[in-house]
C-alpha cells in the first residue's frame, strides 16, 4: 500500500504541499500545537522530514503556509460568488460566503485569527497574502458608492468595518456561542445594520431583529470546539 506522500507524488509537487499543509492542520486540531512538528508529519505521511524543510524551510515557514493558505482559501471562496447587477445584494452574498467558509474550515480561521500557533508572527508576503482575501469586498463596496447605494467614502476602509463585524459575529458562532439559524438570522440583521450606516436612504434597508429560537452547533464548530487545542485554552482561561 502506498504512502500519501507517494500518492502525492504521482499527482506533483503541489499535490504533496497540500498533502502536509492536510495533515498539519489535521495535527493542530486534534492535538493542539504541540503536535505540529516536521518530524510527526513526515512519519504521518510517509516521507523524510527533508521533504518538508526543502519545502517550508521549518515548522515557522510551514505555521505561515498554512496561514497563507486559509487566506488564499478564503479569496477563492469570496471570488466563487456570481456577480449580480445589484451592488448590494452581491455584497451581502459575499459576507454569507464569509461566514459559511469560515464555519467550514474553522481550523484554517484560527490559524488566520487567533494564534492557533502561540508565538507565530505572519511573514510580510502572508500578510500581503491576507490583503488581497478583501479584494471582492472593496470591489462590492466600491460598486455599491458608484450606484449610488451608499455614500461617498473609501471603498477599502467601509469594506474593513464589514469585515470587522463579519469577523465578530463568526468568531462568537465558532465559539460556540451563536449557533444554529438563529445565529445565521443574527448575522444577516447585522449585516444589514452595517449596510444601513453607509446607506444614501438608510430606511429603504429593513432591519428585523431575529426572534429567539434553539440552536443547533453545527458539526464543524462541534468537531472544532472539542479539539485538544481548544479544550486546553480553555482550562488555561479558566486557571488564570
Amino acid at each position: 500500500m502506498s504512502t500519501l506522500y507517494q500518492d502525492a507524488q504521482r499527482a506533483g509537487q503541489e499535490s504533496v504541499r497540500t498533502t502536509i499543509l492536510d495533515r498539519a492542520i489535521d495535527l493542530l486540531v486534534t492535538e493542539g500545537p504541540a503536535a505540529l512538528t516536521m518530524r510527526r508529519i513526515a512519519t504521518d505521511i510517509g516521507s523524510s522530514t527533508k521533504v518538508l524543510y526543502t519545502l517550508f524551510g521549518g515548522k515557522e515557514g510551514l505555521v505561515d503556509a498554512l496561514y497563507r493558505e486559509g487566506f488564499a482559501r478564503l479569496r477563492r471562496a469570496q471570488e466563487r460568488v456570481p456577480a449580480v447587477d445589484d451592488p448590494l445584494a452581491h455584497l451581502t452574498q459575499l459576507g454569507t460566503a464569509y461566514r459559511e467558509h469560515a464555519l467550514a474550515e474553522p481550523a484554517y480561521y484560527r490559524v488566520m485569527f487567533e494564534q492557533a500557533v502561540p508565538g507565530y508572527r505572519p511573514s510580510a508576503e502572508a500578510l500581503a497574502v491576507a490583503g488581497t482575501a478583501f479584494d471582492a469586498s472593496a470591489a462590492a463596496v466600491a460598486a455599491c458608492i458608484d450606484a449610488g447605494v451608499f455614500r461617498p467614502g473609501d471603498a477599502e476602509e467601509i469594506s474593513k468595518i464589514f469585515w470587522a463585524a463579519s469577523h465578530g459575529a463568526v468568531s462568537l458562532e465558532i465559539a460556540g456561542h451563536f449557533t444554529g439559524d438563529t445565529a445565521a438570522r443574527r448575522y444577516a440583521a447585522l449585516m444589514t445594520a452595517v449596510g444601513r450606516a453607509f446607506s444614501t436612504d438608510p430606511e429603504s434597508i429593513p432591519v428585523s431583529v431575529p426572534e429567539p429560537g434553539p440552536d443547533a452547533v453545527p458539526d464543524a464548530v462541534q468537531k472544532s470546539a472539542s479539539s485538544p487545542s481548544t479544550s486546553a485554552a480553555a482550562r488555561e482561561g479558566q486557571q488564570s
